[in-house]
């Protein structure tokens, strides 16, 4: 008898784990072909890493630069080539900076554009 009790429990924690999973996994705001996440997802990565650039350009030269002027100077090494679907473009004044990956869409297909500013922190524009 013990035993069934302690099957009972085992078989009721895996429902639980189970449930909890399929409601997060349906609930992900991960929309579109594996490709579009993969891409939106390299986007944000792409994104925060011009940021952290602009940190390193500000903390050395006093104000924050365009993405032509943070490859040319160093802060950026790596030329990012856009992502498929994405362009990058920066806008930098004396305050603060925003960049943004802007979805080029194709006919019938939809992807989220995101920007990133000085707080480092990456949003989906509307």
């Amino acid at each position: 008898m013990r035993a069934f009790g302690s099957l009972v429990a085992i078989i009721v924690v895996l429902g639980v784990g189970y449930w909890f999973y399929a409601t997060n996994l349906k609930s992900s705001s991960a929309n579109g072909s594996p490709a579009e996440v993969i891409s939106s997802v390299g986007a944000k990565s792409d994104l925060l890493s011009m940021a952290q650039a602009e940190r390193v350009y500000q903390a050395s030269h006093g104000s924050y630069a365009s993405l032509d002027e943070l490859y040319s100077s160093g802060s950026l090494t790596q030329r990012k080539p856009d992502r498929e679907g994405y362009t990058y473009s920066s806008e930098a004044s004396a305050g603060g900076f925003t960049i943004t990956a802007s979805c080029q869409t194709q006919q019938g297909a939809s992807c989220p554009s995101f920007s990133i500013d000085q707080t480092m922190q990456v949003q989906q524009i509307p």
